[in-house]
């Protein structure tokens, strides 16, 4: 997928208040600092087109980005920080929850996994949480090119993150390895949203036509 012109559109705290939904749409969530922002500067090719923090928590809102006016993609933000109180992570669940289960032009949400940590609870329980929701997603393995991804890989991290997953579900949803830094992943995760893009655009062909 090339994309030319990605642009920041803003941040919301309701997914009423954001653009309007004419457009497909992919959401990247995840655990505090697992990597977001990077992800989508490599994924657009844009340095620094999601501000990257050092600081975990430091999204707290919907950020909104154009992607060559054809679908947005949104930075959602991220859960598990228990140093944050606990009133503003209910707000944040609350937010999190609304969009997804009403947001209806989201195609996909791409769960991000730290490769570098083994397999965290809160992860699967969040992805317990889409299928009772009903809303797809993938998951993407973040930071696959560090040092402690390359051991966990090895040591069969893969083995033990899907022996995990299936304690909950039938099978092992499709996944992605990517790298913010080698550039890894790009072209499998531009691949796939092409692919749901065009989908997207033909059954919206379908209902005017059949408006007619």
């Amino acid at each position: 997928m090339i994309i030319t012109n990605p642009a920041y559109l803003g941040s919301y705290t309701s997914h009423t208040k954001g653009p309007a939904p004419k457009v497909p749409e992919y959401a990247f969530i995840g655990r505090s600092n697992v990597g977001k922002s990077s992800l989508i500067n490599m994924l657009c090719q844009r340095k620094g087109l999601a501000l990257v923090s050092s600081s975990p928590g430091k999204t707290r809102s919907m950020n909104y980005f154009d992607i060559d006016k054809k679908w947005f993609l949104v930075d959602l933000p991220g859960y598990g920080y228990a140093k944050l109180p606990k009133t503003l992570r209910h707000q944040w669940q609350g937010m999190t929850e609304d969009y997804m289960r009403q947001r209806e032009n989201l195609q996909c949400v791409f769960l991000l996994i730290d490769s570098c940590v083994p397999p965290q609870e809160i992860d699967i329980q969040f992805a317990n949480l889409l299928g009772e929701w009903g809303v797809p997603f993938v998951l993407v393995f973040t930071k696959v090119d560090r040092k402690k991804a390359i051991t966990n890989l090895r040591e069969g991290f893969m083995a033990q993150f899907e022996a995990a997953f299936l304690e909950h579900w039938e099978a092992m949803p499709q996944y992605f390895l990517t790298s913010a830094e080698s550039g890894q992943g790009r072209e499998e995760l531009g691949e796939f949203i092409r692919h749901l893009n065009e989908n997207f655009n033909k059954e919206l062909s379908i209902i005017k036509d059949n408006a007619k």
